[in-house]
């Protein structure tokens, strides 16, 4: 649908998309300035969705924080405005661009639900507003904060998709629409793309002290296992012994891989393994090459620190000769290496979002185009090299949203991999994204709060997503990595109806001592029921 500004020849198209297996749409907006003279776009929004009118309604969201991401929240809808967003330059651990509504009476299995999820991985916005006159709607698109878009003539800025649904069958069935678009339709090759292989990641077993032989102790364990995807975490290049010193050079560490990373490739893949790698791209430290010879590429305002987090400092991935450094040397690593899959990491919020080199008015552009270039990255990256997949990974769970998801094969769900814990984040997730997208890892104990679970109630819990294995397997016994072996075998048989079945949650952690879910095979053929007892007590 063209509309037309009254008096100047602005133009925005409204763009509707159906899709006939779910019946959710996607509504996005793109804004062309036609006119003479350069115009400024200070609000920028992909839909508005409207629901019947009435009172009573109740608004479901997912809140959180890092190590407590996608937290399941409900509370009733009131006259005024209630805003989730993020200002952090990324999705966010804070809150998700995922909305759900009932009229209060809803359930996992019945009652009307309206949801839906914006495709967006920078500063976002969903506004759920009642009126006065008892009308409820839910506005979602770029964060109006500190948004300011300068469109000369013949420029066009476009707004991301908004996705929106309804399901007659509880918040159970609006998740099972939502999850089959997104295997279908989002994610990339669709449900050609293959099973999410189970993972070893070597991170817990030696941060940053790598080494060819290491890696190959660890991959010989790996694969003795079953593992199918062996990782190496950070610590690999450049003059990275912690987290000081080494990001942004992107070329393998000549003491500990002297020969460059083929013989260890070379290694995995004999042992029947393919190989992955950990980077994190969009980052620097002071102390490397790159930031010596470029230190304008970083987002800063002239005269002002440059706050570090992590002692990291964020590239200002809005200018086109960073997007262009960052493809390159990804691209020589997948080029010159055999690496099927990159755990792509961005550890911090942005801070100094500055951009000294463009013209005042077009500076607050760095929001929008600095995500536009990274999705380019990823975008042309998978062109050239069809086989290479994508984990999503924001200092936990910091970017999951349906933008990223386009781009990526998986989402890195938490820091937090403590059994437990992870039954509500995990059920949190599943509100919005499916089993196949929700690395799901299997570390050693006692964890992030000190507890100790039995090794086979962690893989039980990982295994509801896509497992993978973190913890460190020197240290494992000859009774820990049998059971693992036969856990793996396990999950190789459930974990097509896990990944591409229906998702049932039958008791939830966050009102019962039983957690309880269930996946059906889309065929019927096959259906896996996960019961987990939070503690025991009273001898039973």
């Amino acid at each position: 649908i063209t509309l037309k500004d009254i008096r100047d020849d602005i133009e925005a198209t409204l763009h509707y998309r159906v899709y006939a297996d779910t019946g959710i749409i996607s509504r996005w907006a793109t804004i062309r300035n036609r006119a003479e003279q350069a115009i400024t776009v200070e609000s920028a929004q992909s839909a508005t969705w409207y629901l019947p009118s009435g009172d009573d309604y109740r608004l479901s969201y997912l809140s959180g924080r890092w190590a407590a991401e996608t937290q399941l929240n409900r509370e009733p809808i009131h006259e005024g405005m209630k805003v989730l967003e993020s200002r952090l330059g990324h999705t966010g651990h804070n809150l998700n661009p995922w909305f759900a509504i009932d009229k209060g009476d809803a359930s996992e299995e019945h009652g009307r639900v309206w949801f839906g999820a914006l495709a967006w991985s920078g500063n976002w916005r969903i506004a759920v507003e009642q009126t006065p006159y008892r009308q409820v709607r839910v506005t979602g698109g770029y964060n109006t904060f500190d948004f300011s878009y300068p469109l000369k003539t013949g420029e066009v800025l476009e707004t991301p998709p908004f996705y929106a649904g309804f399901a007659e069958s509880g918040f159970g069935g609006a998740s099972r629409l939502l999850h089959n678009l997104e295997r279908e339709d989002i994610a990339p090759h669709g449900l050609k793309s293959r099973l999410r292989p189970v993972l070893y990641n070597s991170w817990e077993a030696t941060e940053f002290n790598v080494s060819e032989t290491g890696q190959k102790e660890l991959a010989d364990k790996a694969a003795q296992l079953g593992v199918e995807l062996f990782v190496m975490d950070d610590g690999w290049f450049g003059k990275r012994n912690n987290d000081r010193a080494g990001l942004g050079d992107w070329f393998p560490n000549k003491e500990k891989f002297p020969n460059g990373l083929k013989p260890l490739i070379d290694h995995v893949n004999g042992l029947g393994m393919d190989f992955g790698l950990w980077v994190e791209p969009e980052m620097v430290n002071r102390d490397s090459d790159l930031y010596r010879a470029h230190p304008d590429w970083m987002m800063n305002f002239p005269d002002r620190p440059r706050s570090e987090l992590r002692n990291q400092l964020v590239l200002n991935l809005a200018r086109d000769d960073v997007r262009e450094y960052i493809f390159t040397v990804l691209d020589k690593l997948a080029t010159q290496y055999k690496i099927r899959y990159f755990k792509w990491d961005m550890n911090r919020t942005f801070s100094e979002p500055g951009w000294p080199e463009q013209a005042s008015a077009d500076q607050r552009k760095l929001w929008v185009k600095y995500v536009l270039n990274l999705y380019d990255i990823m975008d042309r990256l998978r062109a050239k090299h069809p086989n290479l997949e994508i984990e999503s990974c924001s200092g936990g769970g910091g970017r999951i949203d349906l933008g990223i998801l386009k781009r990526v094969d998986e989402f890195w769900t938490s820091d937090n991999t403590e059994a437990f814990d992870r039954l509500r984040i995990q059920e949190g997730f599943s509100q919005a994204y499916a089993a196949k997208f929700m690395s799901s890892w299997v570390t050693d104990v006692p964890n992030m709060n000190g507890r100790s679970t039995p090794l086979q109630y962690r893989f039980l819990v990982a295994m509801q997503g896509a497992l993978g294995i973190g913890a460190n397997l020197n240290k494992w016994s000859a009774e820990d990595s049998k059971l693992a072996k036969r856990m793996i075998a396990l999950d190789k048989r459930i974990r097509e109806t896990v990944q591409l079945g229906s998702l049932y949650r039958l008791l939830s952690p966050r009102t019962n001592d039983v957690t309880a879910n269930e996946y059906v095979a889309s065929n019927g053929g096959q259906a896996v029921l996960f019961a987990f007892r939070h503690s025991q007590e009273y001898n039973t």
